[in-house]
């Protein structure tokens, strides 16, 4: 499944639940669901990450339909390597 196919099964699912929240209810979920993929992570919970990295990823896909942005078009900025300095791996300086 391609990234803009997966937004758009999101969309079908779950899009007119989405709109009637709106953005910042629907922030607050993805939040959440953040904080549960960084308890995944910290406890090494490897069997809960695949469902806490979709979870994620299918929030941020609502996020992104909410606010009218295709994420497989907003994922070209790095289609190049870094955004700054283009290379890849990034050559940039570790701050």
């Amino acid at each position: 499944m391609t990234i803009d196919e997966f937004q758009g099964l999101i969309e079908k699912i779950y899009h007119e639940r989405d709109m009637a929240r709106g953005v910042s209810g629907t922030f607050m979920w993805f939040v959440e669901e953040v904080g549960e993929l960084a308890r995944a992570l910290q406890r090494g919970e490897l069997d809960n990450l695949h469902e806490e990295f979709a979870d994620v990823f299918a929030w941020m896909a609502t996020l992104a339909s909410l606010s009218g942005v295709r994420l497989a078009e907003a994922v070209d900025k790095y289609a190049e390597g870094c955004p700054v300095c283009h290379e890849v791996p990034c050559d940039c300086p570790i701050k």
